[in-house]
């Protein structure tokens, strides 16, 4: 009788693997060795910092991604990515396993995809197109441009690609991002509580044109962060950010440059009132070599809280020098000068923290990285 229901295994074995079109292991890994000037140290004053990173131009990352055909246009799809701390081999995003993506979904050839579980909002997506380093993991501030809650749990999604135009929209029933806190009151939560619906809500949209010259993106993104009290809940808040930008290629050349609005606000105050504006060049010098040079601006206005608002405006230059050995592995240069702010300057506004926290009186600071980058 065993012999007898051997064939009947190895056809349904056989069947399950025909039915999954294809599952791809995939990630980076990158690291770098930084030199960087005036960063605070223990007794509160500044110093010097040697450091090897996890990551530099890229974030290091594993991850699985799957998609099956179920015909007539329609497909299942899966992705499962998890950030790695190369200098340290911890896992990213507070020890998530899969922290940087996880969601399931079902994609249609011809009205786009639906998608469910941890993702990146619409905003993120948007600009990511028109950021000049590519969202460069060491020194571009892309915390400061989209905000915390780049990446939200609990969010259902919609994306659409209709030849050069992309559409895409996101609702979030718990974000599960933190805004740090304000006067001992936390900013942010994982939502989904029962009666309060509203409770560390996302949502956003974005239109995008990427042609083979000329490009341009609009996006919206709000978040609805709860306000708690120890375990008590005082009532929600609301980050609201608006962008635009615009890009354009020259032959091996391509410019870009952007705008983006923000608010931030509880019970009417006004946490943050700011504006962030960018502009930058990439040029490819052979197929192998390229340069990239790009300079963020932020503003913030006089309705910001005195104690949220830097000494001055912040803004940073950047410069990237990356060397392709090969399609999967690089090595590069990066080097970024902050003002009025850490490096990133995520470390000007309202709950970021991204390790570069200015010592002492400074009021700048310098950093220089040289790493390698392998693609699998």
């Amino acid at each position: 009788m065993k012999k007898s229901l051997l064939p009947f295994v190895l056809l349904s074995a056989v069947g399950a693997a025909q039915a999954q079109s294809s599952v791809t292991v995939y990630g980076v890994v990158d690291s770098n060795v930084e030199f960087a000037t005036n960063v605070k140290n223990a007794s509160g004053g500044s110093d010097s910092r040697f450091a090897v990173n996890g990551g530099g131009l890229s974030g290091s990352r594993w991850g699985l991604r799957g998609v099956e055909d179920l015909g007539r246009g329609l497909s299942g799809l899966f992705v499962l990515e998890g950030g790695i701390g190369v200098d340290t081999g911890t896992l990213q995003q507070g020890g998530r396993l899969f922290g940087r993506q996880a969601f399931v979904g079902l994609q249609s050839a011809t009205y786009g995809k639906i998608t469910l579980g941890r993702q990146y909002t619409s905003l993120d997506e948007a600009l990511s197109n028109f950021s000049p380093a590519y969202y460069a993991n060491t020194y571009e501030p892309v915390i400061a441009v989209v905000g915390p809650a780049f990446r939200e749990d609990n969010t259902v999604k919609y994306t659409g690609t209709f030849g050069a135009v992309t559409v895409g929209a996101h609702w979030s029933f718990g974000t599960g991002a933190s805004f740090g806190s304000v006067g001992g009151a936390s900013i942010g939560g994982s939502g989904e509580a029962p009666g309060q619906f509203r409770r560390d809500s996302g949502y956003g949209a974005q239109v995008s044109y990427l042609g083979d010259v000329f490009g341009a993106t609009i996006a919206y993104d709000q978040v609805n962060p709860s306000i708690t009290n120890g375990s008590t809940f005082l009532g929600t808040g609301t980050v609201k950010k608006a962008a635009a930008a615009v890009s354009y290629s020259i032959g091996p050349a391509k410019i870009e440059g952007g705008y983006r609005w923000g608010r931030s606000s509880v019970s009417g105050l006004t946490l943050v009132r700011d504006d962030m504006y960018w502009a930058g060049a990439a040029y490819q010098v052979t197929p192998a070599f390229g340069l990239t040079v790009d300079y963020f601006y932020q503003r913030f206005h006089s309705s910001t809280l005195p104690s949220l608002r830097p000494p001055g405006n912040p803004w940073q230059l950047m410069f990237i020098a990356d060397y392709n050995f090969s399609k999967r592995t690089d090595v590069y240069l990066t080097t970024a000068y902050s003002k009025n702010s850490g490096l990133a300057l995520d470390t000007a506004s309202i709950g970021f923290s991204n390790g570069y926290p200015l010592g002492g009186t400074k009021t700048n600071m310098l950093g220089v990285a040289v790493g390698i980058r392998h693609k699998f």
